[in-house]
């Protein structure tokens, strides 16, 4: 059984350029333009939170640039330093109470 959603039918303003290119597209594609906007729609809405493909090679440059900075240590090495870190701030800093 195949159930078809109610149609509302709407105005939009377009410019030259795009009617052309809604016409166009509708064409080529051998369907009515109304389908076109929707299937369009419906593609951009599903895209809306995705990176785009520029913002994405950014990103992935950024990270190639950074994950070599990153020293290689040894966990217990790693983890003896928070500790230090931790036991001086406990006890007031790499000073100690002695600040100038």
């Amino acid at each position: 059984m195949v159930y078809h959603m109610p149609k509302l039918k709407a105005t939009f303003t377009l410019d030259e350029q795009t009617v052309a290119r809604l016409g166009r597209t509708a064409k080529q594609l051998s369907m009515p333009k109304s389908q076109v906007v929707r299937e369009a729609i419906g593609e951009y809405s599903a895209r809306i939170g995705r990176l785009g493909e520029e913002e994405r090679l950014r990103l992935l440059r950024t990270f190639d640039e950074v994950v070599p900075a990153i020293p290689e240590r040894a966990a217990p090495e790693v983890e003896r330093e928070i500790r230090e870190v931790r036991e001086a701030r406990r006890t007031g800093g790499r000073w100690g109470s002695d600040k100038a």
